[in-house]
């Protein structure tokens, strides 16, 4: 693929196809894709960044527990509430947390609203977590990037340049707003996440067993094997 194009709109159909194919076998069962609440999709999606799901799930379950609504996070103490996401570290990410909370108070009523443009007037969520809350909570046809759906985009449609330069990164995410379906938005974006970090994974991929066929950053695939 050349230098600044998109995958066709064949490669789409098979990419998707494939890895939906993919993740109905080997998709994780984990607690927030059994939910619809916005909030919950924001507090896992903030404990899972730069942390692994095996040290997520217990806090989030803890968490939940005791802040079951944004209206419940707002009334707790910042510092009752920074002990409560230990050991997860990070620290500013509970505090983003609880600054959401009491912004979702005092503007809507305690709720997360379903617009792009409102949800990233919120100090602490930017583009992908707004695709996310959007994609799973609202079920909306959204975009997200984090490093692994990075990773598998660059490896499957692109293969050269740096993948952290501002115009790759512009690249993906355009990339990623091209592939996202009509139907199935919600699992599709699971797809791509679950992909990256357990299959199409940093340090040791695995492909052999790829469904992308040619699928990595030294043989980029034409999505036509």
């Amino acid at each position: 693929m050349s230098a600044g194009t998109l995958p066709t709109p064949a490669q789409r159909r098979t990419f998707r196809r494939r890895l939906l194919a993919w993740y109905d076998v080997h998709g994780r069962d984990l607690p927030w894709r059994n939910t619809d609440d916005p909030y919950h999709i924001l507090v896992s999606e903030m404990m899972l960044q730069q942390t692994q799901v095996d040290r997520v799930l217990p806090k989030y379950h803890e968490w939940l527990g005791k802040y079951p609504s944004l209206e419940a996070l707002s009334r707790a103490g910042i510092a009752e509430v920074t002990e409560t996401w230990r050991p997860l570290g990070y620290n500013i990410r509970p505090r983003r947390l609880h600054a959401i909370a009491c912004e979702s108070v005092a503007r809507f009523g305690g709720e997360l609203p379903s617009d792009e443009e409102t949800l990233l007037s919120f100090k602490g969520i930017g583009a992908y977590t707004a695709g996310a809350i959007r994609s799973f909570a609202f079920r909306q046809r959204a975009a997200i990037l984090d490093t692994n759906v990075a990773r598998v985009l660059f490896r499957v449609f692109i293969g050269k340049g740096d993948p952290k330069a501002h115009a790759m990164k512009k690249r993906l995410w355009a990339t990623s707003e091209v592939l996202v379906p009509v139907k199935r938005v919600f699992d599709f974006n699971q797809a791509l996440m679950d992909f990256g970090a357990t299959l199409c994974t940093a340090r040791k991929p695995k492909c052999l067993v790829c469904p992308m066929a040619r699928g990595c950053k030294s043989y980029p695939w034409d999505g036509t094997s």
